[in-house]
Parts: structure tokens; C-alpha cells; sequence
């Protein structure tokens, strides 16, 4: 099956720079849209940044110019790099890849909205 995991958060002052990454696995042929997502303590789940298979990418508007969505479909992996970084970014930052198409037993089959288990990043000095 599909399988996300992320890496790359940690503890890290106000201004400072994180990149995380986040790498699919699984006998994937294509991945239409991968998007980062945070969650913070009593905190709706929001969208921070995607991208689509073309490099296509929107942000949200608090971290418009700070952070950068990329990704190698090579690897299957997403990276955001986050900088200029505030204390209301500290969150636990998800992975999230929809449409994605996977060789399942007999054939080619297409998933919907993979979750990976989260990283936390804290701003704090």
C-alpha cells in the first residue's frame, strides 16, 4: 500500500530555518497533488502549502514568501522549506498526497487522501 512518512522538524528559535520532507512509498506510478498541513493545540487542521505532479503551488496567506513547497516525483517526496519562522507556526506539520496511483496485486489502482503520522515543529526561544 501507500505509505507516508515525514522527517525533518525539531525545536528552532524565532527567524530560523526548518526543512521538512516527506517521502512516499509503495510501487507508486504517480501522485497527482502532495500538500503539508499543520494542526496546532485546539487548532482546526489547516492547509500551509501544495503542489501538484506539474510543480504547480499555492500557500497559505501567513506563510506567503517564507515557505517554499518542492518535491522530486523521482523520489515520490515533498519538501518544505520554512524560514523567517514565527512562534504561531509551531504545530504538528502532516503530509498529505491525494490521487495517488499504485500497483495493488493484478493491477493499477488509484488512492484517495494518505496521511502521514506528523512531524512537530516548535518556534521558541
Amino acid at each position: 500500500q501507500v505509505q507516508l512518512v515525514e522527517s525533518g522538524g525539531g525545536l528552532v528559535q524565532p527567524g530560523g530555518s526548518l526543512r521538512l520532507s516527506c517521502a512516499a512509498s509503495g510501487s507508486i506510478r504517480s501522485i497527482n497533488t502532495m500538500a503539508w498541513y499543520r494542526q496546532a493545540p485546539g487548532v482546526q487542521r489547516e492547509l500551509v502549502a501544495g503542489i501538484t505532479s506539474s510543480g504547480s503551488t499555492n500557500y497559505a496567506d501567513p506563510v506567503k514568501g517564507r515557505f517554499a513547497n518542492s518535491r522530486d516525483n523521482r523520489k515520490n517526496t515533498v519538501y518544505l522549506q520554512m524560514g523567517s519562522l514565527k512562534p504561531e507556526d509551531t504545530a504538528v506539520y502532516y503530509c498529505n498526497a491525494d490521487r495517488v496511483t499504485y500497483y495493488r496485486g493484478l493491477g493499477w489502482a488509484t488512492g484517495y487522501d494518505y496521511w502521514g503520522q506528523g512531524t512537530q515543529v516548535t518556534v521558541s526561544s
